[in-house]
């Protein structure tokens, strides 16, 4: 069975910083790209980051350049998102996600796997 979990979710101020992760287990996490995508309430889901299967090929959102960084690390099966400069409308549920190869897009559709979330709050 195929498992994603989100941590490092919580309440910060306007400027601060969090990092989250994501431990993935049930599949050959070396083989699947992975995205974090983040959906407000009332709002659709919104794919952030997405890094390829070695971690060497990035594709931003424009809300994340500048701010967040994607990485991960294929020996511990974890995947993270740096987030600095955290902004009020970064509030929103965090979700970690794999896509369907190695390589994968920006695209909600294009992932598989998902996790079950993580809140972010920022306050101003």
């Amino acid at each position: 069975q195929v498992q994603l979990v989100e941590s490092g979710g919580g309440s910060v101020e306007a400027g601060g910083s969090l990092k989250l992760a994501c431990v993935v287990s049930g599949l050959n996490f070396g083989d699947y790209a992975m995205g974090w995508f983040r959906q407000a309430p009332g709002e659709e889901r919104e794919g952030i980051l997405c890094i390829n299967w070695s971690g060497e090929s990035f594709t931003y959102a424009d809300s994340a350049k500048g701010r967040f960084t994607i990485s991960r690390d294929n020996a511990k099966n974890t995947v993270y998102l740096q987030m600095n400069s955290l902004k009020p409308e970064d509030t929103a549920m965090y979700y970690c996600a794999a896509g369907r190869g190695g390589y994968s897009t920006l695209l909600p559709a294009d992932h598989k796997y998902w996790g079950q979330g993580t809140q972010v709050t920022v306050s101003s």
